[in-house]
């Protein structure tokens, strides 16, 4: 997602917080909830935004307003530069793993390719999507050696995918080992690897906008 259609979804979480009166609790923890969330995906799990949104005032009848106020600070920090949606590497980045799942998408349809070669395809592009992030977010693997275990860690740690997210990547990732190493009945036949592939393609979707 670029940095203008970033702004212009703050924009919207600060028109609804705005409309938000004293006795409209539910409705406050509706866009507390959108916002926190939109703040983890565009600012970070340890960002200060978010950290702000946590100290909401006693005054049920500035909490919304409090919210429109950490939005805004946020969009000047868009406009500075200081932060913002996915840079032009990154996103090219996305585009060519994109792609490689299009391409495993195709051998899926073909009755003359073993399910093994695009589950090894959809698992390789899930690695260069985790490798690409952890080296845009300036991460470090420490002493463990680059795979896909350990990069799904260092952006676990960091509190950028969630625990089901990490269950997700070890399922897709002993699928793809049992597809190098021959191992075709553990591999579970063509329906799983579809369903491996709807998977990872959410899962990109989810954090690659």
């Amino acid at each position: 997602m670029q940095t203008d259609d970033v702004i212009k979804l703050a924009e919207k979480l600060i028109q609804i917080s705005n409309t938000i009166g004293e006795k409209d609790y539910v409705k406050f923890k509706g866009i507390y909830a959108r916002v926190s969330d939109f703040l983890v995906k565009f600012a970070g799990a340890k960002s200060p935004f978010l950290t702000a949104i946590s100290s909401m005032p006693t005054d049920k009848a500035r909490a919304g307003q409090y919210l429109s106020e950490i939005l805004r600070s946020f969009i000047d920090h868009l406009d500075d530069g200081l932060v913002g949606g996915l840079s032009p590497r990154r996103q090219a980045e996305i585009d060519v793993t994109s792609d490689f799942l299009d391409q495993a998408q195709g051998l899926l349809r073909s009755n003359k390719v073993h399910p093994a070669a695009p589950t090894i395809l959809i698992g390789a592009s899930l690695e260069e999507f985790l490798r690409n992030w952890v080296e845009d977010k300036e991460l470090s693997l420490g002493p463990k050696k680059a795979s896909l275990d350990s990069y799904a860690t260092t952006l676990r740690a960091e509190e950028l995918i969630t625990k089901q997210d990490m269950k997700d990547i070890a399922s897709w990732g002993g699928m793809r080992n049992h597809a190098a190493h021959g191992e075709w009945e553990e591999l579970g036949g063509t329906a799983r690897v579809k369903l491996m592939l709807e998977g990872v393609n959410l899962f990109m979707r989810k954090y690659g906008e």
